[in-house]
């Protein structure tokens, strides 16, 4: 009789301790759809010169329709294995958008989270490109944004980074740092594709600053339909302050590419919570030749959110872009016609609606 006492004993304890990993372990299925109606009074034709205003339904109006999953597993004394899996879908026609074309092409990492910091490896976003959306005031939206800026410049070299491995320190006497190293991964040419990344990042309640380097190889063997091994060198200071619900945002940024430009960024705006419901945002980023300083351009936009729940939200964008000299500074990500300007000024707006989930 003892022996069963102790043998269901023994049961209920390794049942315990299942139910227990069990709860701290788990998958998250997450996402977003994003769909509007957009205008702009100019496009690019396939020479650069104006193709006439355009009328479309697009996805990724504010953010990038996508979906993807998460994971998570605590493998005791605060160590845990840690996962992202993340594809960007067009609505409108179904296929793969904001990925380079491929499943899963956002994110596609592994890794290990602990009190010494997070190391993973797969595609992720570079430091540099973190460090610019957290300066954002607009928050890289697909429409008017710093985003704008950035594709314009480097397409999405630095956002979506293949065969990476990284390193997060964790927070200490307000700073955190992290560091990238992508492996271009082309026999007998180490350098061929290969990207590094580092940012520094400093928190004092309200106020935070961040500061940020990438430097990236041309080549490898990465195949994407929209460049991602763009030969550049960039830099960024930014910072932010929050006094209530007001959130000031500004940054500057170097983009060096290769046999093209060099071009400076100034940007910065605010973000208003005038209620739980209802979010404003503005934002202004002049960019200048530093080699050729009568190519520049203004981009100036606005936009407002208008929550019918936590996870659906109404939103309305306008915004406007001047061009001088050989400056092509876009107003959009949603396609390569607006994401490339045209001499002169371009106004333009969407309006449209996006859930998350």
């Amino acid at each position: 009789m003892g022996r069963i006492r102790v043998r269901l004993l023994c049961f209920f304890m390794l049942l315990l301790d299942s139910l227990v990993a069990y709860a701290q372990s788990g998958v998250t299925l997450y996402g977003l759809v994003d769909a509007g109606l957009e205008y702009s009074s100019k496009v690019a034709n396939s020479k650069g010169g104006n193709a006439g205003h355009k009328y479309a339904l697009v996805d990724s109006g504010v953010g990038p329709s996508s979906f993807g999953m998460v994971g998570r597993e605590d493998l005791g004394s605060g160590v845990r294995a840690e996962f992202t899996l993340a594809s960007g879908i067009s609505i409108a026609n179904g296929g793969f958008k904001s990925s380079n074309g491929n499943l899963f092409g956002q994110q596609a990492w592994i890794g290990i989270d602990s009190p010494l910091g997070m190391v993973k490896g797969g595609v992720q976003f570079s430091p540099f490109y973190l460090a610019l959306y957290d300066s954002d005031p607009r928050q890289f939206s697909e429409f008017g944004s710093g985003l704008v800026v950035y594709c314009n410049n480097v397409f999405v070299t630095g956002a979506f980074n293949s065969n990476a491995v990284s390193y997060t320190s964790p927070p200490a006497a307000g700073f955190q740092g992290s560091v990238m190293l992508a492996l271009g991964g082309q026999a007998g040419d180490f350098s061929a594709g290969r990207q590094w990344s580092a940012s520094l990042k400093y928190q004092n309640g309200a106020a935070e600053i961040n500061a940020a380097i990438y430097d990236g190889n041309a080549g490898g063997t990465v195949q994407t339909p929209i460049p991602s091994t763009v030969q550049f060198e960039g830099r960024t200071l930014g910072g932010s302050y929050t006094i209530g619900s007001l959130t000031i945002r500004g940054a500057f940024v170097n983009y060096k590419v290769a046999r093209s430009n060099n071009n400076n960024v100034y940007g910065g705006g605010i973000r208003y919570q005038v209620t739980p419901f209802l979010d404003v945002n503005t934002g202004a980023w002049y960019t200048s030749d530093r080699d050729a300083t009568a190519n520049h351009s203004l981009m100036v936009a606005a936009g407002t959110d208008y929550f019918l729940s936590r996870r659906t939200a109404l939103y309305l964008q306008v915004g406007v872009v001047s061009n001088h000299g050989n400056m092509r500074t876009g107003l959009a990500v949603s396609d390569l016609s607006l994401l490339r300007g045209v001499s002169g000024t371009t106004v333009g707006g969407n309006v449209g609606i996006r859930h998350t989930f």
